[in-house]
């Protein structure tokens, strides 16, 4: 029943932000619109990188498309979940409302996760999903293939919201840190390409200090049964949640609620 609780409770986070947000739809055109133009700016950086036959990485042209693909499907759910929620527990912290979240007979990281979807940033899911099947469409990807992408971009999508739960959970300590979740949306930037196309110290910090690769890269790897795809992202998309978890709750330790 617990999860089932939970369930329903997101639902209706779901249907209220719905509600509230459609009453101005043309933001929805706006958001597609923006989100064509910015991947038209992807696709005319992969056009330069890989023009007189190079191949970066060893990666070609249809195969970049679904590391842009897993690249694109990220940017859709920052834009809906993500920066509507995270970027928010600064102000929650600075106007003394966290104090409510915490009072709610609901998990507090639950909530602060969940409770605004912003519809606009669906344009970067369509657009991504479209871009996925043409690019399995022109590799010959079979449902297995789109499968293992799925589950991948799932551990990566997992990976990135507890990166961005840590960055937006040291606003408790360091309270003025408006910017601090756009210094990780900049590193995530060089998602967009095979990580095998930057030099040997780059792919390391890529996959070993930010974990870009896991996120974007990784999933093309599964669609493609291309090298051996690392076992490790389960794991570590487990500890970066658990640490996201356990950091909250540490910091909330040290946290002084507006009205003490």
């Amino acid at each position: 029943m617990f999860p089932v609780r939970y369930l329903r409770v997101f639902l209706l986070f779901l249907r209220l932000s719905l509600a509230a947000e459609m009453e101005y739809r043309l933001n929805f055109l706006l958001g597609l619109l923006s989100s064509a133009l910015t991947l038209l700016g992807a696709l005319f950086g992969l056009v330069l990188l890989y023009q007189g036959g190079y191949r970066p990485g060893g990666w070609a042209w249809e195969e970049a498309l679904l590391v842009l693909a897993a690249f694109t499907l990220l940017q859709g759910l920052g834009s809906t979940l993500l920066a509507p929620n995270l970027n928010k527990i600064v102000e929650h912290v600075q106007q003394g409302t966290l104090d409510f979240v915490l009072l709610k007979p609901l998990d507090s990281q639950f909530w602060l996760s969940l409770r605004v979807f912003s519809p606009w940033g669906l344009g970067d899911f369509l657009l991504g999903l479209g871009l996925l099947f043409y690019a399995g469409m022109r590799l010959g990807l079979g449902p297995w293939d789109y499968l293992a992408f799925a589950g991948y971009w799932v551990l990566g999508a997992l990976m990135l919201y507890s990166l961005w739960f840590l960055l937006a959970t040291t606003s408790i300590w360091f309270v003025k840190i408006y910017n601090v979740t756009e210094v990780l949306r900049g590193l995530l930037e060089a998602g967009r390409f095979p990580v095998g196309a930057y030099p040997a110290l780059y792919r390391v910090f890529f996959t070993f200090v930010v974990p870009v690769a896991f996120l974007t890269t990784v999933p093309a790897q599964a669609a493609l049964k291309r090298g051996e795809v690392p076992l490790l992202a389960s794991a570590l998309a487990l500890f970066l949640f658990l640490l996201s978890r356990g950091f909250f709750r540490f910091a909330l330790r040290g946290y002084t609620s507006a009205s003490s």
